[in-house]
């Protein structure tokens, strides 16, 4: 198996297990799905400035498309999860401006401070374990 796949599961594997831990601080449970959503959210985060975007885009709107695509990944999975699985992992009904219960304007707006983070704790795991440089990030 070459590098870069081994690289990709190992990042899956800590963005599964931050996601969980995440969950368990923030709900006091979580689900085994949690896992696969966190890590494919976190690889998709730590791809947006891997080579999906440049280096040069500031960090905020970083943190925003991470964001989107968290509440996006948020969307399929918890249609498949919850409505189509009925497993009923969670469900933001109660919350204002949410979409059939899965998705909701409340945890876009988590998601963005949580993205931006994401994105240090990629690139500084990519550094600490595989001695890939760390950027310079733009603010604005």
């Amino acid at each position: 198996m070459s590098s870069g796949i081994w690289r990709t599961f190992i990042m899956f594997l800590i963005g599964g297990s931050l996601y969980v831990l995440l969950e368990l601080l923030w709900r006091g449970f979580s689900h085994p799905s949690m896992f696969l959503l966190g890590g494919l959210c976190f690889l998709v985060i730590g791809f947006l400035n891997e080579g999906w975007l440049s280096w040069n885009m500031p960090l905020p709107v970083q943190a925003v498309l991470g964001a989107i695509c968290v509440t996006a990944l948020e969307l399929v999975c918890g249609s498949i999860v919850n409505i189509w699985l009925g497993l009923d992992v969670w469900d933001y009904s109660m919350l204002p401006m949410n979409f059939r219960g899965q998705i909701c304007l409340y945890f876009f707006l988590l998601w963005i401070p949580l993205s931006g983070f994401a994105v240090f704790v990629d690139d500084w795991l990519r550094h600490w374990l595989f001695g890939e440089p760390l950027p310079v990030y733009k603010w604005g």
